[in-house]
């Protein structure tokens, strides 16, 4: 990773501009091009420096429903199970905690009643209770990892 790559990453992290060729833009704030700067992010995403690059939505603004779940899945059927996950569009995400309710997800529906019927889903498809912790207050926190 070099200098360049260091300060794209910083700045990804605020977003790209809002403005109709954001590319450009930021091209012009890190002193390259547009083609190099979309090339190395694609590289970085490939590298699996970055893993994910896209758009967050506030998908209840826009009459969906998330939540945040856990299952207490036996060691023996982590990996399984988590494949039963990463396979469902619904989730956004899992990850291993150690804790009881060691596999812990983010379900994002189009309805509120999306949930249910994933959480129904999930529990069918692994023959565990799902542990459904939907949120009760929004906090906004900003996130930056200096690079």
């Amino acid at each position: 990773m070099d200098e360049l790559d260091r300060k794209l990453i910083n700045r990804l992290q605020q977003g790209l501009p809002l403005v109709p060729r954001p590319w450009e833009a930021l091209a012009l704030e890190l002193d390259s091009s547009s083609a190099e700067l979309r090339a190395r992010t694609q590289a970085l995403l490939d590298d699996g420096t970055l893993t994910r690059f896209g758009p967050m939505f506030d998908i209840e603004r826009l009459g969906g429903a998330f939540t945040l779940a856990a299952l207490a899945v036996p060691e023996e059927r982590f990996d399984a199970v988590a494949e039963i996950l990463a396979a469902l569009p619904e989730v956004a995400h899992n990850y291993r905690r150690e804790h009881a309710w060691n596999m812990w997800f983010v379900l994002g529906c189009a309805t509120p009643e999306g949930i249910a019927e994933s959480i129904a889903h999930i529990e069918a498809q692994t023959g565990l209770p799902v542990l459904n912790l939907p949120k009760e207050q929004t906090y906004h926190v900003g996130l930056h990892f200096p690079v």
